[in-house]
């Protein structure tokens, strides 16, 4: 079989639909990620860690916030709590019955949610909590701003007796189980 026209005849086909094209500057792909601004980022970081100036009373202070490592595991007890507890919570033998997740958010509106949240677990007689606060590899080489921001709260609210980094099947070193004191409701026999 034959064909109606021969490899020049493509030549000139191809050059009269390339008439007018122009060499191409960049030689790399558009992927259509957005590209990051930094002077934005750098606003939200710093509006993460400032006060919006309305003096809330929680019995929360932020005057000496305890700074931890990302990796850095986390534990602390109360007064009168056995080291049995801590390491039985630390295992997971006490199941969590609520379970919150603060990282990405700013300091001050963890602070109101984690606030509200446990007086509604106390409220609801819960005996543990997981607090999720993430990590936070930062890359300026600073502390985790949550994470040291919660680990200094808990220490501070009145119904918490202990907590410790979750195991990693519950976010490891980016959690915390939390055990909160109990009133006991009546016909309880716990």
């Amino acid at each position: 079989m034959k064909h109606d026209h021969d490899e020049t005849d493509d030549l000139e086909l191809f050059r009269q639909a390339a008439k007018g094209a122009r060499p191409i500057k960049v030689d790399q792909a558009d992927t259509g990620r957005v590209r990051t601004d930094r002077a934005r980022l750098q606003k939200l970081r710093q509006d993460a860690v400032r006060s919006s100036g309305e003096l809330k009373v929680d019995g929360l202070s932020d005057q000496f916030v305890i700074d931890v490592q990302p990796e850095e595991e986390l534990a602390w007890a109360a007064n009168g709590v056995q080291e049995s507890q801590l390491r039985k919570l630390k295992s997971g033998q006490i199941p969590f019955d609520g379970s919150i997740d603060l990282h990405g958010m700013t300091v001050d509106k963890a602070r109101e949610l984690l606030w509200d949240f446990l007086a509604e677990a106390t409220r609801l007689e819960v005996r543990c909590v997981r607090v999720t606060h993430g990590k936070a590899q930062r890359k300026d080489g600073r502390r985790p701003i949550l994470k040291s921001h919660v680990n200094t709260w808990l220490r501070q609210h009145p119904q918490v007796l202990g907590f410790t980094s979750c195991s990693p099947r519950h976010g490891g070193t980016g959690s915390v189980y939390v055990l909160l004191k109990r009133t006991m409701l009546e016909g309880r026999d716990e």
